[in-house]
């Protein structure tokens, strides 16, 4: 599909641009300088046509943010990623030396590059927008991304400016797999050994990433979306209103996955906010596998992996029916059992199984092993089918199906697990009325 990268000195309005043209408000806008870090991007399309759009962080030189560099990189990986650029400049600042510096690089490239005038709201700034020429990159689009004035336009333009051949892709039953965690467990250091390439920004700093990160993964068979997502800290903790809103990203990146790898340090162990993000992909009915990171810091014994393995599954529980891997990002251990063993939660999220299959299993098993009696009246279960939704749930008929007891109903799940392969799997089982 192809690529338009918006780019352009902070606080020009670029975030605010990407969600206008994608239409949803995907990436954080605030007035702080360096909001944006990593790439970000997004599907959007016009007049039957749809394209991507990259945001980027601002590009600066000699400024006091310590993600300068990697913000300066991440820019010029989408430069190069890209078809067309959008250079976006703000008519009130006037032309400024970083936006001279960007225009001298910009015409350097190979690219078609848009110049964008940005936060023209009436006529005297469209007059204004022309000392915008001297840039040498044409004429500048008059735009104002926060109301929209002039954005037809500039779509009309970008289309013109795309490769011929900028069609739909079939990607939207393509599942996506979800990186989530507490801060500095390893997530965007994971996304990027898996990508081979420096997607995301790493660094030991605590809230580094702050969107949602999304990115097609299409290697070894695999085809799907891969999220990278900010750090979740208790909401005690979450102290500025950026935080607050990469957290609420995150949660929206789960709640919109398939199966969410939730990533643990292991020289911390299995904290109280990883149960809480944990019970958010369960109740959320999302599949789940357990990444324990950082492996190769533990000091080991014979049986320190079946140890740690026993003790997950003890917190975990009731479900604690999940894949767990032990690894080293850093030293590339075992990161891609952890991307087949996703697809597989994955595909068992979407198993079907036939009601007389599940009658021929399950019949047998009630007779011998009946639900207790309760207030002397005998259940008797008849029946039980997979209901016609998105994840496995699955109905028992039942003559009185107020008096059965949560007992055996995970004894029910326990025996669907030994015979159905449902690992990392959230199952819910109904008792209806026959």
């Amino acid at each position: 599909m192809s690529l338009a990268a918006i780019v352009g000195r902070p606080n020009v309005g670029k975030s605010t641009l990407f969600n206008r043209l994608v239409g949803r408000r995907q990436a954080i806008v605030d007035s702080t300088a360096g909001t944006t870090r990593d790439r970000h991007y997004g599907k959007t399309d016009w007049n039957g046509k749809e394209f991507s759009i990259i945001d980027t962080g601002g590009y600066t030189v000699n400024s006091e943010d310590i993600f300068e560099d990697e913000i300066r990189r991440q820019v010029i990986l989408a430069i190069e990623e890209a078809d067309v650029i959008l250079f976006l400049v703000e008519v009130a600042t006037g032309i400024t030396d970083l936006d001279m510096m960007m225009a001298d690089m910009l015409r350097r490239s190979s690219k078609k590059v848009l110049l964008v005038c940005n936060k023209v709201d009436n006529n005297d700034q469209i007059y204004a927008s022309h000392e915008f020429y001297s840039l040498g990159l044409g004429t500048p689009y008059c735009i104002s991304s926060m109301s929209g004035s002039g954005t037809g336009d500039l779509m009309d333009a970008i289309l013109e400016a795309l490769p011929a051949d900028v069609r739909s892709d079939e990607e939207e039953d393509l599942p996506h797999i979800t990186i989530v965690g507490r801060p500095n467990v390893g997530k965007s250091s994971m996304t990027n050994a898996l990508l081979g390439q420096e997607r995301n920004i790493v660094t030991s700093i605590a809230g580094t990433t702050r969107d949602s990160i999304h990115t097609r993964y299409n290697k070894y068979g695999m085809d799907f979306y891969l999220v990278d997502t900010a750090g979740m800290r208790k909401k005690g903790k979450t102290m500025e209103d950026l935080e607050f809103y990469s957290v609420m990203r995150s949660i929206r990146a789960i709640e919109e996955s398939d199966v969410c790898i939730l990533m643990l340090d292991a020289q911390q162990g299995l904290e109280s906010q990883d149960l809480n993000i944990h019970n958010l992909i369960v109740r959320n009915r999302k599949g789940c596998v357990i990444v324990v990171n950082k492996w190769d810091l533990i000091e080991k014994e014979s049986n320190t992996m079946k140890e740690w393995r026993e003790f997950l599954e003890k917190r975990l529980a009731p479900f604690n029916d999940i894949p767990i891997i032990f690894t080293s990002v850093l030293n590339k251990q075992r990161i891609l059992d952890v991307l087949q063993t996703a697809i597989r939660v994955h595909q068992s999220r979407k198993r079907r199984i036939a009601t007389s299959e599940l009658n021929e299993y399950f019949l047998p098993i009630i007779e011998n092993w009946p639900p207790p009696a309760t207030k002397g009246k005998y259940i008797k279960i008849k029946y039980v089918t997979q209901l016609p939704t998105p994840t496995p749930q699955f109905a028992f008929f039942v003559n009185l199906p107020q008096y059965i007891k949560e007992p055996y109903r995970r004894f029910l799940e326990n025996k669907l697990r030994e015979q159905w392969d449902f690992s990392g799997v959230p199952i819910q089982i109904y008792f209806r009325q026959k």
